[in-house]
């Protein structure tokens, strides 16, 4: 049987789109993991603060079910349906973002105002949804201004003002490291959307000195810049946090000591079970076990953009490549920070770190990204009714020269 007449049984005819399987499966796997390190690493400091060693597995577990329902419907909701509402919900998010700093309202955490307090229910964080409602708006722009983005006054100018306003909205709460995810995800988006590289570069180096100048001005930030050149140097003091994931990743060695059998994790290491989950995760599993985790990452981010260079359109394009560098540069940020790779930044890791907000946010947009996955699929063989094949394969929208089986271009 042809391929196509293989996947047309899988999929079980024209009107149900293929799932990229490998996409889910890499997803609940790190969901899975996630939800075992949290029960490790949070027994603890959940007996010490609640007297019920459960207390943030049990949660944890809540928010995953919403989760597991938001990335389902996602996942059958045509995304293009989103483009509709994307104005909107960009700017409810942008008016809770502002809500949140009002003294009576939002939650003061370490000097920061970046949460509602829902009671029983937690903690609810607006920065978390701004990461997919800012990202869906963004690939909307990219797309409605598709003839205008090689323009500097009418292209770069816009996206540079759109995107140093969430940044002032997250500058406002002390959120460093939404900041630069946030940075990520718009760039990428508009790189993505037909964008010339040369102003996505300008860009880059505009946000690096606007964040060297927020690191130096703030004595915290210029403080955890000094524990990233010298984690060591004030081992009980600044310092303590660094030292002690360095401490817990070199513990493990190759294979670990064994998942439940963390040190660490006893109220020695900070943030144990949110930022500093991998530290736990390396000295429980060993080198093996955070490799297998870096590894999953990068699979992850080679099938969202293999997605996104398969979209049907453009919006989708975009906004498959801004998921996918959103989950992966995050990933990327969080395991820098605990090895001392890059500055502490204070964002989790995807999937696994608990947080509420941040695991049913993530799902949500894995289920946008499969959803984008599938109708690259269903069009690339030729199912979807309408437009023709739409394996973009470039970011100016065309699509790419087809070719025979041999590899041969097909004469013109």
């Amino acid at each position: 049987m042809n391929p196509e007449g293989l996947i047309y049984r899988l999929t079980g005819g024209p009107d149900r789109p293929e799932t990229d399987r490998w996409l889910a499966l890499v997803s609940l796997l790190l969901v899975g993991a996630g939800l075992i390190m949290v029960l490790s690493s949070s027994q603890a400091l959940a007996y010490l603060n609640y007297r019920f060693p459960l207390y943030y597995f049990v949660r944890q577990a809540a928010f995953l079910a919403l989760g597991v329902l938001l990335m389902a419907v996602l996942r059958h909701l045509d995304y293009h349906v989103l483009r509709r509402y994307a104005p909107a919900a960009a700017l409810i998010t942008a008016l809770l973002m502002l809500l949140v700093l009002i003294p009576g309202i939002g939650l003061r955490v370490n000097g920061a105002r970046r949460w509602f307090n829902l009671g029983p229910l937690g903690s609810f964080q607006p920065s978390e949804v701004a990461k997919l409602t800012f990202a869906i708006f963004m690939a909307r722009w990219v797309d409605k201004r598709r003839d205008r983005l090689n323009s500097f006054a009418d292209g770069f100018v816009p996206f540079a003002i759109l995107l140093g306003a969430a940044l002032f909205l997250l500058m406002l709460q002390r959120d460093l490291g939404t900041a630069l995810v946030m940075c990520a995800i718009f760039c990428s988006v508009f790189f993505a959307g037909g964008g010339r590289p040369r102003y996505v570069v300008l860009l880059l180096v505009l946000l690096v000195t606007a964040f060297a100048l927020f690191t130096v001005l703030e004595s915290y930030r210029a403080q955890r810049l000094a524990v990233f050149l010298d984690p060591f140097k004030d081992p009980l003091g600044a310092g303590f946090q660094s030292r002690q994931a360095i401490l817990a990743l070199g513990s493990g060695g190759v294979t670990g000591v064994g998942l439940g059998h963390s040190v660490q994790k006893y109220l020695w290491l900070p943030e144990a079970h949110t930022d500093f989950i991998f530290a736990i995760l390396g000295e429980e599993t060993g080198l093996i076990g955070t490799t297998a985790v870096l590894a999953a990452f990068v699979f992850l981010a080679l099938r969202g953009y293999r997605a996104a260079m398969r979209a049907t359109d453009r919006f989708g394009m975009a906004l498959a490549a801004g998921i996918t560098t959103w989950i992966a540069f995050q990933a990327l940020l969080n395991m820098g920070t605990v090895t001392d790779t890059v500055p502490i930044t204070g964002v989790t890791l995807p999937f696994i770190s608990y947080g509420g907000t941040s695991l049913a946010i993530t799902m949500a947009a894995t289920g946008v990204l499969l959803n984008i996955a599938a109708q690259g699929v269903q069009q690339r063989y030729g199912w979807r009714r309408g437009d023709a094949t739409a394996d973009l394969g470039r970011r100016d929208g065309r699509p790419r020269p087809a070719r025979a089986r041999g590899g041969a271009s097909v004469p013109r």
